[in-house]
Parts: structure tokens; C-alpha cells; sequence
């Protein structure tokens, strides 16, 4: 069996890990899973995060994406799975306008969950599994 353990992903393109983890990590073996680690509305040029709101958060979360997919040769088309962490379920429909404009169909999979608060004082995190092409 092989001892290949995935490749790390990382780009400065989307935010550094404030953190003991990779942006993203391809699976072991094959190589053909992406895992991303949860990114919130960090802007990457200042390391802050963006002003106006989930809605805003959200777009500046799913954009970091992007930037970690690319880095894996990948894109939203790619990804079959979705986790969004909320501060507040009231902020469910704005986040869910912008989220929705991220994902061609088929839409991936997608859990939401309401946590008590997430890191920088963000309102939304978005972690995704894609497949690379």
C-alpha cells in the first residue's frame, strides 16, 4: 500500500491558517478529494475581516474558496459537499442569496449548522469536499 498521505494546498489567494491546519489537503492515495479547512470573510491582502455583514462575509468566504480550489487545480464545480456555520439562523437567507450564486447545478450537498461563535468575530464560515477533475 502506498504511503501517500494528499497533497497541502495553499495559496496566498485566500487567507493563511490563523491556526495549527492547511487551507486545504487533496486525499491520500488517489489524490482526487479536496478537504478544505472552514475559511470566513478574511480579506487575504489585510488579514481582516470584510465590513457589511454576513452577506458580505459570505461572499468573501466562498471567494477564498475559490482561490483554495484553484490552487488545486479545481473550482465550485467540483464540489460535491458543503458546510456552512452560522452565528445566527437569522442570517440564513442573506447568506443562502449569496451562497446561491457561487454553486451551478447540481448544487452540492450543504449542511447548516448555528455555532456559538466562530474565529475573528466572524457570522459565517464555509467549508467544502470537491472531487478533482
Amino acid at each position: 500500500m502506498s504511503q501517500d498521505s494528499g497533497t497541502v494546498i495553499q495559496t496566498p489567494h485566500a487567507p493563511a491558517a490563523i491556526g495549527p491546519y492547511a487551507q486545504a489537503r487533496t486525499g491520500p492515495l488517489s489524490g482526487r478529494w479536496i478537504a478544505s479547512s472552514g475559511q470566513v470573510g478574511l480579506d487575504p491582502a489585510t488579514g481582516n475581516l470584510v465590513p457589511g455583514g454576513v452577506a458580505a462575509e459570505t461572499e468573501r468566504a466562498l471567494r477564498n474558496l475559490e482561490a483554495v480550489l484553484k490552487a488545486a487545480n479545481a473550482s465550485t464545480k467540483d464540489v460535491v459537499k458543503t458546510v456552512v456555520f452560522l452565528v445566527d439562523m437569522a442570517d440564513f437567507a442573506a447568506m443562502n442569496e449569496v451562497y446561491a450564486r457561487f454553486f451551478a447545478d447540481p448544487k452540492p450537498a450543504r449542511s447548516t449548522v448555528a455555532v456559538r461563535g466562530l474565529p475573528r468575530d466572524a457570522r459565517v464560515e464555509i467549508e467544502v469536499w470537491a472531487i478533482v477533475p
